[in-house]
């Protein structure tokens, strides 16, 4: 990896450098169109830095989830994807805007220097904690391990509800809460409870109609994002399923028991935030001005009006529409954006004036499982069957590569035909399997370290069961 200590353009005969930070949506997008627009100049130099090698179609995230979908096919490799720009596999630990230096940790390595000449900030956002005490105990979902730790802890409730023979906890165990009933909370709770009405069937002492699922919502009313027609078909929609929606409930503090409201405490044993986003910690701490939300604010260009060589995109920048209103924080806007900024970057380099971004947005729609849908597409509204295969099209063509459609295509007409398994994917290793065997009671095998006979090392703890560790998930009780 490079390993520069100044900027790349005081470098004699050096190329210039335009570093993205982020492989998300925009990150991925606008390298690949700035490869288009610049990749064949010897002049110009692409680099596109990630922690994962891996982009998400966040979208799809849901069906993975409830298994749907293989959780490997709601991703794409960034490698495959590029041509001419160079990949680095790096956690972004500072940058100086100043000396126009970003500090990266490479995986297993030490820290390393890489100049630039232009930036690009794609850092995406993080769940909010900081709204509600607690948030910290409940799961987030935005990323692949987030899907896997909530997939496996549902169906240990189901597992534990199964025996439980004490009806308080057996009705803790079966609750489930999700806080904010924006696209995510409310996309996420129907997926589920689609779920919960393939898996019960294979548990004989658990009853569908003793699953209960609460959505609660801070504001007046489920999907802000969508026309209120729409929004009340959903809340219908779920409605019929035994959803408990909740409108007008702030929620006050979050348990690892449950969570507490105005005047009511629902204990419940899977709570679940998607009440908001807000900024990569990275993006808070650069010396630039933001808006309220803590995102950087950018011209209609998406460039820095106080620093040229700093343009942003995606849920860390407040980007002005016409009327001066910052655009949306949905993956549309995020690729529209991707591609603009790659040309205005390539009109800076040319000595021209970077143009306004403008988008108007073709639609919204949210999956609600089993085959339901609601959307509003070029100012036609749609809800149900129609509304779910518009949704699934449109999504499976965000998809940048045919091996990865034909795998999704083939996961979704397999799962026209059979109910999803209740498979955990136990993600302890087989020393972990062993403490939580001497912590249920069994013997404790004899295993050799270093030629002397030894017991495995228990934890001080014992959990009992097999959670994934992830960042921000919340613990099995």
């Amino acid at each position: 990896m490079p390993n520069d200590t100044s900027s790349a353009s005081t470098a004699l005969g050096a190329p210039t450098r335009i570093l993205i930070l982020g492989g998300g949506f925009a990150g991925v997008i606008a390298t690949r169109r700035l490869e288009k627009l610049l990749g064949r100049r010897r002049d110009v130099e692409i680099v596109l830095v990630s922690r994962d090698n891996f982009f998400l179609i966040t979208p799809l995230l849901f069906e993975a989830c409830s298994g749907t979908l293989e959780l490997r096919h709601c991703s794409q490799p960034i490698r495959p994807f590029l041509q001419h720009a160079t990949f680095i596999e790096a956690t972004v630990g500072r940058i100086d805007l100043d000396r126009r230096i970003v500090s990266l940790t490479v995986p297993e390595g030490t820290a390393q220097d890489l100049s630039f000449d232009h930036l690009v900030l794609a850092l995406g956002a993080k769940t909010n904690e900081r709204l509600i005490p607690g948030s910290s105990q409940a799961f987030t979902f935005k990323t692949i391990a987030d899907a896997i730790v909530l997939r496996n802890h549902l169906i240990e409730r189901f597992e534990r509800a199964d025996v439980e023979t004490d009806p308080e906890r057996k009705r803790e165990l079966l609750t489930v809460v999700v806080i904010g009933a924006g696209l995510v909370g409310t996309e996420l709770t129907g997926e589920l409870t689609a779920f919960v009405d393939e898996i019960v069937r294979w548990y004989q002492t658990v009853r569908r109609d003793e699953v209960r699922f609460y959505l609660i919502e801070a504001g007046p009313r489920i999907l802000g994002e969508v026309d209120p027609a729409l929004a009340a078909h959903a809340a219908k929609v779920l409605t019929k399923r035994g959803v408990d929606i909740r409108t007008h409930t702030p929620v006050k503090r979050i348990d690892e028991d449950g969570i507490t409201m105005a005047d009511e405490v629902i204990k419940a044993s899977t709570i679940v935030l998607s009440a908001g986003i807000e900024p990569n910690p990275l993006v808070a701490a650069l010396p630039v001005e933001k808006d309220r939300h803590g995102r950087i604010i950018v011209e209609a260009s998406m460039r820095s009006a106080a620093r040229p060589s700093l343009w942003g995109l995606g849920d860390c920048a407040a980007i002005p529409d016409p009327s001066g209103k910052p655009y949306p924080s949905l993956a549309q806007h995020a690729v529209r954006e991707a591609k603009a900024v790659a040309h205005n970057i390539a009109r800076a380099l040319r000595g021209e004036q970077p143009r306004p971004f403008v988008y108007s947005q073709l639609g919204v729609m949210a999956a609600l499982g089993h085959f339901q849908a609601i959307g509003r597409v070029m100012g036609i509204p749609l809800t149900g069957f129609p509304a779910w295969w518009t949704w699934r099209t449109y999504y499976l063509f965000q998809m940048p590569r045919w091996s990865r459609r034909i795998r999704i295509m083939i996961d979704w007409t397999v799962a026209l035909f059979f109910h999803p398994d209740i498979v955990k994917v136990d993600l302890a290793v087989e020393s972990r399997q062993l403490e939580r065997a001497c912590a249920a009671g069994a013997d404790a095998p004899m295993r050799l370290v270093s030629g002397e006979a030894t017991r495995p090392r228990l934890t001080e703890r014992a959990e009992p069961a097999p959670m994934a560790a992830a960042p921000a998930s919340r613990p099995a009780p």
